[in-house]
């Protein structure tokens, strides 16, 4: 297992990167802010289990292939930008009515949040390359096995991500409170944008060279 000092100095190096706000931020924010805390947190947990998916893989040698071919890379971007369109269309064909403070008191939609989260947390081939690129700059020869180390260290970045993400949701919840006539309409809109621009990023996403 990592020393507490590997590990202190893998959570130092993690927090900026946890901080930096990306697609998963957005649609975390966007979520609580259309349909309230609980929404917003459950959109947190399936965008963690999409993070999952890539600690696992890094675990497996499976990112080793997404940042090693292009094609694979290339699948999962395209994927990706595409889910994101799909939620720029969603939200900008939303026919829904009232204001954020109504819409959030509606029954239901947690799992649908957390399955768009889950999809946008998997379809992030910058992820995948991320953790396979990352993760391995604090394995120690000696410290266990190094499946068993990158498990430990993704696990920990996740720990990180959730909180920050949390912290997202609720400043959401906030937000709706602040904004309580603010039309859903409007916000669906902005959402819309946003997510089409992240899309736009995401499908130009280029792997690294080397």
């Amino acid at each position: 297992m990592p020393g507490p000092a590997v590990i202190a100095l893998f959570l130092a190096a993690s927090l900026p990167l946890v901080l930096a706000p990306g697609p998963a931020v957005a649609f975390v924010l966007a979520t609580s802010v259309r349909s309230g805390r609980r929404a917003g947190l459950t959109a947190v947990a399936g965008v963690e289990t999409g993070y999952l998916v890539h600690v696992t893989g890094a675990v497996a040698g499976v990112s080793a292939v997404i940042a090693a071919s292009a094609a694979a890379f290339t699948a999962v971007k395209v994927a990706g930008g595409l889910w994101l369109l799909v939620l720029a269309w969603r939200a900008w064909r939303s026919r829904e009515h009232g204001t954020v403070t109504e819409v959030a008191a509606r029954p239901g939609g947690g799992q649908r949040s957390f399955r768009r989260g889950l999809l946008v947390g998997a379809l992030n081939p910058k992820t995948a390359v991320f953790y396979l690129a990352f993760l391995p700059q604090f394995v120690r020869p000696g410290a266990g096995p190094v499946p068993l180390q990158l498990l430990v260290f993704g696990l920990l970045f996740l720990a990180l991500a959730s909180l920050s993400d949390s912290c997202w949701a609720l400043a959401g919840a906030r937000l709706a409170r602040a904004l309580p006539r603010l039309r859903i309409r409007v916000l669906d809109r902005v959402s819309a944008g946003v997510f089409a621009v992240l899309a736009a990023v995401t499908l130009t996403a280029r792997r690294a060279a080397g």
